[in-house]
Parts: structure tokens; C-alpha cells; sequence
């Protein structure tokens, strides 16, 4: 099955789970992913769409996490390897090549990025997590909430409008 088919049968099952949700008197609110071994949560809102991550074209003299610029609609984005900023390159996992995805974050908040990561995992609601906590007291500005699931697992939610106007994640040249 080549790329485009993987995108097509994703986007069916996730439009699918949502109008499960909606009809069973749920909302999904966030984007579920896996990278770098964490879970992260994106609220559908500020999310765009999921793509695969190849074509991808380097840029020089920019971070490492910076992987490149991918043409979305006629658009150029910046690519971001999630993980890699997050952890601020630290050495990662591998991943399986043909499972990583890219999520253009919301053209409502007007940067033209997409973020990488190892999995997409469906969509969650509210009513998928048993606990919430606050961020930790050192985490990034833009991580939001902790929330437990009911199999223990510790998902953590990303404001996407932070991430994309914070002084970090802006600057992508080597200095």
C-alpha cells in the first residue's frame, strides 16, 4: 500500500471515530500521537492535516531538528522533527521510516509548519482520561495539561498557538 493509500485510510478511520464519538454524545478534542517514546496530545482546533513525511527538501545551516520544507496545497512548510525539539536534539529512538507522519498546525495560526512524528494515534475525547495534572514546574511554556488514560499511559497536551510564537521554535538558522 504506497503512501497515499496509508493517508486516505487514516483520514477514513479518524472521520469515522469522530462521528462515532459525536454520535454516541462524545467530542474528540485532540489529535493523539506517539514520538520519541512520549505521548503527546494536539487539540484538533489548533491541528491541521496529516501527511506523510517524505519529499521532504533540506534546508542548510539550520537546526538539526529543522528537517526541511514540504509543499502542502501549493505551500511551502517548515518541517519539525517534534521530538527532536522538544528534547532539544537529544538522541531518540529509531522509528520505522514509513510510519512517520507530519501535522500541519492550523493555518488560523498563521505559521506554515508541520510537525513529525513516529505515529499517529486516533482522536481522543475527554472521557478517554481518568486524571489530569498540571504541567510539570520546568516543562515548556506551550505544554499544557497531563492527563492519565485508563491503561496508566501519561499523555501530554501541546498549545500549538504557543509553540508556534515562542522565540525557540522561530529561530531554525545555526547560529
Amino acid at each position: 500500500m504506497d503512501h497515499r493509500h496509508a493517508i486516505r485510510d487514516l483520514q477514513n478511520r479518524l472521520a469515522n471515530r469522530l462521528k462515532l464519538l459525536q454520535g454516541q454524545g462524545g467530542t474528540a478534542e485532540w489529535l493523539a500521537v506517539r514520538t520519541g517514546g512520549q505521548h503527546y496530545l494536539f487539540a484538533l482546533r489548533q491541528a491541521g492535516e496529516i501527511l506523510p513525511a517524505f519529499n521532504l527538501h533540506p534546508v542548510p545551516y539550520t537546526k538539526p531538528w529543522f528537517l526541511g520544507v514540504l509543499t502542502i496545497r501549493g505551500g511551502l512548510y517548515g518541517v519539525i522533527e517534534f521530538s527532536q525539539f522538544v528534547f532539544n536534539g537529544l538522541p531518540r529512538l529509531p522509528v520505522q521510516a514509513d510510519s512517520s507522519m507530519a501535522i500541519s498546525i492550523n493555518e488560523q495560526l498563521e505559521v506554515n509548519c508541520a510537525l513529525q512524528v513516529d505515529e499517529v494515534l486516533g482522536l481522543k475525547g475527554s472521557d478517554a482520561f481518568v486524571a489530569s495534572k498540571p504541567p510539570a514546574s520546568k516543562a515548556p511554556a506551550y505544554y499544557a495539561r497531563r492527563f492519565e488514560d485508563k491503561a496508566g499511559l501519561v499523555w501530554q497536551a501541546c498549545d500549538l498557538q504557543i509553540l508556534a510564537r515562542s522565540p525557540e521554535f522561530l529561530d531554525i538558522s545555526i547560529s
